[in-house]
This record gives structure tokens, sequence and C-alpha cells, in this order.
């Protein structure tokens, strides 16, 4: 008889984030397949007896292709054993689990979704930047900054450039100049602010605020360790007086970085 497959979303890293079911499933686990950005606070809640298959995905290199991902769900699944597979933040937000559902389905194999909180509502949580705010934000987009080796960045350009509405852009740090370039050249104030987050939540939390003009050099100056979350729009202007403070504030001209690290 198969088991079951439980696409469980581990939030944007910080243990106290994930939700009760969430770390019932984890805390009782056998068998645990899990990302690469998983952090290593909640992979401690993984009991020590438990079986972990990583099949982590980096910017250029996938360990384990999704195929293949999709492929040891169902093998595992029919081999009887009640599977975890654990995502960084939601698996219904850029986490592909609506695919492995696909492929779980097709083979006949149950499954259940158990939510996180997405990445960017932890940076936001994190760093006290709101992600809507009245007379600055009437909305937000999130979008992906991810494209496959050799393709165009392929965005709605035009419809993304508009500054009423807060722009996060999940795994864009190795594309983030051409971003802010296109958003630029559709009409997106050159001055607009843009807030990186890199690991939010976490102890090695680290902040970056630019603008659409200098995050690319920025970002050239002080890479910043995946994963990444930019949040452009006028509401990262209120950093500067609105921000929840980390240990250490290092800042200059035209890189401002904070860090706990």
């Amino acid at each position: 008889m198969a088991g079951k497959v439980y696409l469980i979303g581990a939030g944007p890293g910080d243990p106290d984030l994930l939700t009760v079911r969430a770390l019932r499933l984890l805390q009782s686990a056998e068998l645990v397949v899990h990302d690469r950005l998983v952090s290593p606070e909640i992979m401690a809640l993984v009991p020590s007896a438990a079986r972990r298959v990583p099949v982590g995905k980096s910017a250029g290199f996938h360990s384990v292709p999704q195929d293949r991902i999709n492929e040891i769900l169902v093998e595992l699944a029919l081999e009887g054993h009640s599977v975890i597979r654990l995502k960084g933040g939601d698996p219904l937000i850029f986490g592909r689990g609506s695919e492995e559902a696909e492929a779980l389905a097709a083979a006949g194999i149950p499954y259940s979704y158990i939510p996180g909180i997405t990445a960017a509502q932890g940076a936001s949580a994190s760093t006290g930047v709101p992600l809507t705010h009245r007379g600055l934000a009437t909305g937000v987009r999130y979008v992906t900054g991810h494209r496959a080796q050799d393709a165009t960045l392929d965005l709605a350009w035009e419809s993304l450039a508009d500054p009423d509405t807060t722009l996060v852009v999940y795994m864009g740090a190795g594309n983030m100049a051409e971003i802010a370039a296109r958003l630029i050249a559709a009409g997106m104030p050159v001055d607009l602010p843009v807030l990186a987050v890199s690991h939010a939540t976490t102890p090695r939390e680290t902040r970056l605020l630019s603008d659409l003009t200098q995050i690319g050099a920025d970002l050239a100056r002080a890479p910043m360790e995946a994963p990444v979350l930019f949040m452009i729009g006028r509401v990262a202007g209120l950093y500067e007086t609105a921000a929840l403070p980390l240990p250490r504030d290092l800042r200059s001209a035209h890189l401002r970085v904070v860090s706990n690290g």
C-alpha cells in the first residue's frame, strides 16, 4: 500500500514561524526529502533517526532535476513510506509543489499541503518594512527573478513598473542588475528604493538598502548569500525610520548594509 506525501512549507527559516501541524509532522518524521535552502534550525527539528534525502537546487546547479525529484517522491511513497517533502517558504509560491502533486496524483499517491509563511512575509516582519502602506503601496506583486539556463528573463515589465505597487522578487540575485534596468526602461523611477534581505528571519540575516540605479553595483561590491529576496517600492524607503534593528549596522554613501553576522 502506498504511503502518503506531505508537501510542507518550512517558512522563511525561523522555526518559531512553522505552523503547528508542520512542527508536529517534522518531529515525528521517518523520512524527509528536503531542499538545500531549508534552514539548519528547521532541519534540527527532524528526529536524528529519520532518513534524510537532500534534493537541493541552487542557481546554475541543480543537484537533482525537478523531474527526478518527482520520481523520488513517487518511488518512496510506493515503497509504503510516509514522506515529508520539506520546502523553504510555501510549497505553492515558487515552490513547485503543484508539479510534485501532479506527479503524485498521476501515480495514485495521496498527498496534502501544509502551508508555510512565504519569504516576502518573513522578510517584511523581520525588517519591519511593510509590503503595503497607505499612501505608498496599494498592492503587492510576487515574481521570480530566476530563469532557466540561456533563457530570456521574460516578465511583463510594463505591468510590473508600477510605483504604487510593491514588487517582491524571489530568486533574483543573479539577475537583479538586468531586472532593475528593465524596470527603469519600462518607466519605474530610477531612485525607487530597493531592500534586499538574505536569510530572512534567521541568525544569518543580512540586509542591503539601495535603489534601482545602484542595486546592481551594490550587489557586485557586496554579494549576498542565497536565499535573497528583493522588496522594490516606496515602502522600502521606510527602512530608514521603521526598520527593526540588527546588532551591527554598516553604512556608506551608496552601499548601506546591515547584518547581524
